[in-house]
């Protein structure tokens, strides 16, 4: 944040109370970038967008996920350090409910609200970050990984 400051020709308190925090800065530093995921799942082509089963784009989802972690992986990790909390930052919340539509969109009734977040748990970028850099995970590896998971969740429903 100081250096943040000095290349403005701030002080650091106008940084401070422009963004609130180093996780603030964070978030809005990917603004554009999250701003993109979210309209490539909403409304893009399938299967990540409409107009694909639901498994499918629930496997298309977590594909992408991982991706976007991948490549924004220390923003993302600042970011999710959030004075609300980076289970409530409005972009959490969004793809937390994502996951529970299409959750119910591929047939599964068992709670589908607590099942979206137990799937997105696997897909938190310090979980993902850390397997791929602890353990030389691949990310072709975590996206079968994914797609195993949630075909047996959904088929097991």
């Amino acid at each position: 944040m100081d250096r943040l400051a000095e290349r403005a020709g701030v002080g650091k308190g106008t940084v401070f109370r422009r963004f609130g925090s180093r996780a603030g800065l964070m978030l809005t530093l990917l603004d554009d970038a999250e701003a993109d995921f979210q309209a490539r799942f909403m409304f893009g082509p399938p299967p990540l967008g409409p107009g694909a089963p639901g498994l499918e784009r629930l496997v298309a989802f977590g594909y992408a996920r991982i991706r976007y972690v991948v490549e924004f992986a220390d923003l993302v990790l600042a970011a999710e350090s959030a004075p609300r909390g980076r289970f409530e930052v409005p972009a959490a919340a969004l793809w937390h409910r994502h996951v529970e539509v299409l959750l119910r969109d591929a047939g599964f009734e068992s709670d589908p609200w607590l099942m979206a977040g137990s799937l997105s748990a696997t897909l938190d970028a310090g979980r993902l970050l850390n397997l791929i850099g602890s353990y030389g995970i691949s990310i072709e590896r975590l996206e079968h990984s994914w797609r195993d998971l949630v075909t047996r969740v959904v088929g097991g429903a």
